[in-house]
């Protein structure tokens, strides 16, 4: 009973001590950011300043652990923590001799010193023994000696073997040599003697002490022994690793207290990223333009695999910290591709779709095209592959701002969710706000059938449930538009180049010149490329053809060069048909000529082509006639030329050639209803501000039909004047206040406009 009493009350007093003062871990590692290898790519201090990188158990190289243990501890994994034997030694050594000349320390002992530093005495050393037993009792061996590997001192405010090995060596602890490993043994027992880079020569003859006492031991083979003797220390202090540090910045942000985030970067991707983006904007100082991002994407895993904030992180006249890959700014002309695609889906245009690309009004709003012209007639095809703006307008008008803005909210813009409900027209050109993380991964959904997942940042992401933003049909018609290098936005002289990568692209320059994009994409990579200044500050010469489009094509053909030149292929939703190439529909009796164009059955509009009417009209063809008027005979059937007004008025306008309608029978009586004068100036509801003493003057002009020849213009009921039908018309308002703009044709159609006028 009594030697039972014994063995308890030892354990009982531990059990009281370890609920009175149990074991505090305060460990504070320096968050680490890992590429897909397990490569350092950046790291920050711990909050008390220590490069103290946290070790993971497979990074523990066999060869340190193997060497620790028999210098430290060769009895670890037998003793609870404290060694007996090595205690009564040490104790009849230093009361022989007089003084301290053997330790007794094991390796938890240690853990427990360095987790609570205190001064050398007998009762701190009694302390040492509680908290090493503590260590015991909640951990396990293997931890133990984690720990042990992740604080021990080598100088200065390095501790731990990683953090040794990134810092002196450059290299993961895991690939240590001999040599290295039995350095990194040796020196915290005189870390501040033993310097890496100041000291190499006293370290050198420390560790081959070592190495021969192994040697002796036969712990190690006799080769490598002897290879590790003769291998020089030429290792000195480096800078922690600095690659991607916006991508850094975000992930610590994201993961405050993480020791290790293990990224999907390539450190070889992100390095050649870095390389070009850096050299490419020295070029374009000159011209004042400042900023880069890049964002890359891997089609197949959907992970990032290159993140470029800015092409300089220390350049701070230039604001380089600021991470250009979520800034939002103005998209230009990149979400015109999705407006298309979704327009595919919705079965209102297909490729060969004509569309006019004529001056237009929308209340007030005109958009322009980049270079000021206008085409006429358009196919959709072309109108994407130049990037047209005012086609882009009218399909998006046709589509609805509402549903173009629900799609981008599926797509996760946040500018969407946040106040889609406030945006117009004007947000295919670049009214609205977009980041180049949206952006590019907007671009993968083309790359992968219209299929979008969220972007893999972490190894341990998974590729969740992939949306269906597009049909895998419009995502290959809008692909092999994009593929197309007779277009404006081919980089100057790239079409002689040997080297053009087989990419998907499309190019965006922001109203006022200060934001070019660039983004391409085929089956290995989605890049993305913003080019511009963060000031905001607009450059003439800034645009997304020759600013962005050159660094896209320079980056593809770095990390991307041996790619296979197989492309995409129809998928089976994709239907091929005839149509007339007057109006891309389905050819018609009439029609002469015909093209192949794509298109997706049962979706696909399916109405015939009009591009021509039958029009009745007299025997010498002066007139025209209608069902009302239509004599019994002297009478013919001709085919006219079904042309919008707008483009009437255009090829009026620009005096081009265009077959007209004869004049409608002048003796009819019939009144029309339908197709009255479309008013496009003076801007309906619209208020204008004029100088009274400058006799200013509003224009009035309309789009009509083609057989019309004559409109009457009223200003509040009041005949002002005939004009031709294409004519603009001027007059001065006498007064402030309403005003009722009226227009009636030859056949007696009307329309009215509202304005209000008010002088300054």
């Amino acid at each position: 009973m009594r030697a039972l009493a014994l063995v308890a009350a030892p354990v009982v007093i531990f059990l009281l001590l370890n609920w009175a003062f149990p074991l505090q871990m305060k460990v504070s590692y320096s968050p680490v950011i890992t590429a897909a290898d397990g490569s350092v790519v950046h790291a920050f201090l711990s909050r008390d300043d220590k490069w103290r990188m946290q070790l993971e158990p497979d990074e523990i190289n066999p060869v340190l652990k193997k060497a620790v243990l028999l210098k430290e501890d060769q009895y670890f994994y037998a003793h609870p923590g404290v060694n007996p034997l090595a205690v009564a030694r040490a104790v009849v050594n230093n009361l022989t001799k007089g003084r301290k000349t053997s330790g007794a320390s094991t390796i938890t002992m240690q853990v427990a010193r360095l987790l609570y530093p205190k001064d050398r005495t007998y009762v701190n050393k009694l302390v040492e023994v509680f908290r090493a037993l503590q260590l015991e009792w909640r951990y396990s061996k293997d931890e133990i000696l984690q720990l042990y590997l992740n604080l021990v001192p080598y100088g200065g405010n390095i501790e731990g073997v990683k953090a040794a090995s990134v810092l002196y060596f450059q290299q993961s602890p895991r690939v240590l040599s001999l040599a290295q490993a039995v350095a990194l043994t040796v020196i915290p027992n005189k870390p501040s003697s033993l310097r890496i880079g100041v000291q190499n020569d006293r370290i050198v003859a420390f560790r081959n002490k070592w190495l021969k006492a192994y040697g002796q031991l036969n712990a190690f083979p006799k080769e490598a022994i002897e290879d590790a003797l003769f291998e020089p220390l030429d290792a000195a202090r480096v800078q922690v690793p600095k690659l991607a540090p916006h991508y850094a910045y975000r992930l610590l942000q994201k993961y405050p207290g993480k020791a290790i985030i293990k990224t999907t970067l390539n450190p070889a991707v992100q390095e050649k990223v870095q390389q070009l983006a850096y050299n490419y904007l020295q070029r374009l100082k000159a011209q004042n333009i400042h900023n880069a991002a890049v964002l890359v994407l891997n089609n197949q895993t959907k992970a990032v695999e290159a993140y470029l904030g800015s092409a300089d992180f220390t350049d701070g006249m230039h604001a380089g910290q600021v991470d250009g890959v979520r800034a939002l700014r103005s998209p230009g002309s990149t979400l015109k591709p999705f407006l298309y695609a979704a327009a595919f889906d919705k079965g209102l245009i297909t490729p060969k779709t004509m569309v006019s690309d004529v001056p237009i009004d929308y209340s007030g709003y005109r958009p322009e095209n980049y270079y000021g012209t206008y085409n006429g007639n358009v196919t959709i095809e072309r109108a994407l592959a130049t990037s047209l703006n005012i086609p882009a307008v009218k399909v998006l008008d046709q589509m609805g701002v509402e549903a173009f803005v629900q799609k981008l909210q599926q797509a996760e813009f946040s500018e969407m969710k946040r106040r889609g409900q406030h945006l117009g027209l004007s947000m295919i050109l670049g009214g609205c706000g977009a980041t180049l993380e949206e952006l590019t991964a907007l671009y993968s959904a083309f790359a992968n059938g219209g299929k979008q997942a969220p972007l893999r940042w972490l190894q341990q992401d998974t590729v969740k449930q992939e949306k269906q933003l597009l049909s895998a049909a419009s995502a290959f018609m809008v692909n092999q538009i994009l593929t197309q290098l007779q277009r404006p936005d081919l980089p100057h002289n790239a079409q002689n180049s040997a080297y053009l990568p087989k990419i998907a692209w499309k190019t965006g320059t922001s109203y006022g010149r200060k934001d070019a994009w660039s983004i391409g994409y085929n089956q290995n990579y989605t890049i993305g490329v913003w080019v511009g200044n963060f000031s905001g500050e607009g450059v003439p010469e800034l645009n997304g053809t020759e600013t962005a489009t050159p660094l896209l094509f320079s980056l593809f053909n770095t990390i991307d060069y041996n790619s296979t030149k197989s492309w995409y292929q129809a998928p089976k939703s994709v239907g091929f048909r005839s149509v007339c190439p007057e109006s891309g529909l389905p050819v018609n009796s009439f029609c002469q000529d015909l093209v192949i164009d794509t298109y997706i059955p049962g979706t696909s509009g399916v109405n015939k082509c009009a591009h021509l009417k039958q029009v009745t009209v007299s025997v010498d063809g002066k007139f025209a006639y209608c069902t009302s008027c239509q004599p019994e005979s002297g009478f013919t059937q001709k085919w006219y030329p079904n042309l919008a007004p707008e483009l009437l008025s255009f090829y009026a306008q620009e005096n081009l050639p265009f077959q007209k309608l004869p004049p409608h029978n002048p003796g009819c009586n019939r009144i029309f209803q339908e197709f009255s004068p479309v008013i496009t100036s003076p801007t309906a509801n619209m208020e204008f501000l004029l100088e009274r003493d400058e006799r200013q003057k509003l224009m009035l002009h309309c789009n009509t039909l083609n057989e019309v020849k004559k409109v009457y213009w009223y200003v509040n009921d009041k005949l002002l004047q005939s004009a031709a039908a294409d004519e603009r018309v001027f007059f001065e308002p006498d007064r402030a206040g309403k005003f009722k703009i009226s227009c009636t044709d030859d056949q007696g159609r009307n329309a009215n406009s509202y304005i209000t006028v008010k002088f300054l």
